[in-house]
């Protein structure tokens, strides 16, 4: 895996091979378990979110919240990205980080503006977890995978492809990168564009698009409770040789 230099004590950067992205996670040196889940949740920050940007962070925090109250919480790897050109395409709240050291209130305020880069910010959140999987698995801990890609609409100013997503997919299955990795695409407020979601999802090599409705309190409840369950459910599925065979598809 390229690594290019160290953000602090604790923190490495990696180049995402075959490509310019970056992201950082803990140095291995410093994990205190023999086993992770990597999680990487993407938030779509552009312009069109403006209306429900607050909500979205609070859903962010809140499924954050909810993921350390796990049994597997000291298990759990996670980083945080959002995406727009605002944030010069994808950009890291942090890299990969044990969940007891995270505060998911300090994260700071979406400030919504730009276009979407949604095939860059999956293809960043899954190669970062092919990447990161890889090192940990060589260095003889079990490593498996869930990312979480939340927009509202559709990509518009990309510079890498679905194909380019699927070939990291099928590497992390064919080179047993990860023991399994599971790839969830969510619309929030996204019906029109339902079709071309499902089509990229597809295209893509992800393993679900869910439409999770019009934003509502109640709505983006549902989305963090979601996403700390499919969570909670991949850790405990780890050893066995598979994903998580309950995360429900409706939210």
């Amino acid at each position: 895996m390229p690594r290019i230099a160290s953000d602090d004590g604790l923190q490495q950067t990696h180049r995402i091979g075959g490509s310019s992205f970056n992201f950082t996670g803990v140095r291995l040196e410093d994990l205190g378990a023999t086993e992770y889940t990597l999680v990487t949740i993407a938030v779509d920050v552009t312009g069109s979110t403006a209306m429900f940007a607050d909500d979205l962070r609070k859903m962010l925090i809140v499924a954050i919240e909810a993921c350390k109250k796990s049994p597997r919480s000291d298990n759990l790897l996670v980083r945080i990205v959002t995406f727009s050109t605002s944030v010069r395409g994808v950009r890291e709240l942090h890299g990969f980080e044990p969940l007891s050291s995270i505060d998911p209130k300090a994260y700071p305020q979406f400030q919504p503006d730009g276009l979407t880069p949604l095939y860059d910010a999956t293809f960043s959140s899954v190669g970062a977890m092919v990447q990161y999987g890889g090192d940990l698995m060589e260095n003889d801990y079990l490593a498996n995978g869930i990312a979480f890609i939340v927009t509202d609409g559709f990509d518009n100013v990309s510079s890498t492809s679905p194909s380019m997503i699927a070939e990291q997919v099928s590497r992390a299955r064919r080179e047993e990168k990860l023991e399994s990795l599971l790839t969830i695409l969510i619309g929030i407020n996204a019906s029109e564009y339902a079709h071309q979601l499902e089509t990229f999802r597809r295209e893509a090599g992800l393993d679900q698009y869910i439409d999770a409705g019009e934003v509502s309190q109640g709505r983006l409840a549902k989305l963090a409770s979601f996403v700390s369950q499919s969570v909670s459910s991949q850790s405990q599925a780890l050893g066995t040789g598979g994903p998580s065979q309950n995360i429900g598809a409706i939210i």
